[in-house]
């Protein structure tokens, strides 16, 4: 991985982004916000899994509004990521906190398939003022969990 992480480095692309003047601040901003975008939706409808609202809103519809927001914040925030990423890729990668966030990158993502694979099909049947199933609330408690973990994760690479 040292080569390939090399390679990224050394090339035109990361050259541009370190050579251009404020480019990385901006990066920083955007992918702020992205994950502003990704989370704070994403949370809003966990935290309406876990029951908040139950009487007041229905879970399909806290999800017709909220998660085509994070899914948009999600797409902002990978970009700009990986932007980010080429010109410190070594440096980067060797920090103790990369591991963790891409694991929990992965708990998130197997997290969402599962939940909308599987407990989200019969939401009908739990959207309104009933109480959420079992799975849908440890899916929700675990997205807070790891969106969390990766948001944390992601200021330890930046910083530390």
């Amino acid at each position: 991985m040292d080569d390939f992480f090399a390679w990224l480095e050394d090339g035109p692309f990361a050259d541009a982004i370190r050579g251009t003047a404020y480019l990385y601040p901006m990066l920083e901003s955007i992918h702020i916000i992205g994950i502003a975008l990704l989370v704070g939706p994403a949370m809003a409808f966990d935290l309406r899994l876990l029951g908040l609202g139950r009487q007041k809103l229905r879970v399909t519809a806290a999800a017709n509004y909220l998660l085509p927001m994070s899914r948009l914040g999600f797409i902002v925030a990978v970009v700009t990521g990986v932007v980010m990423f080429v010109p410190g890729a070594s440096l980067i990668a060797d920090r103790g906190s990369a591991p963790w966030k891409l694991g929990l990158l992965l708990i998130a993502g197997l997290n969402i398939l599962i939940f909308h694979r599987g407990t989200y099909r019969s939401v009908a049947d739990w959207a309104l003022d009933r109480a959420t199933p079992m799975p849908a609330r440890l899916a929700a408690a675990v997205s807070l969990a790891s969106w969390s973990g990766i948001t944390v994760a992601g200021r330890f690479l930046a910083y530390t």
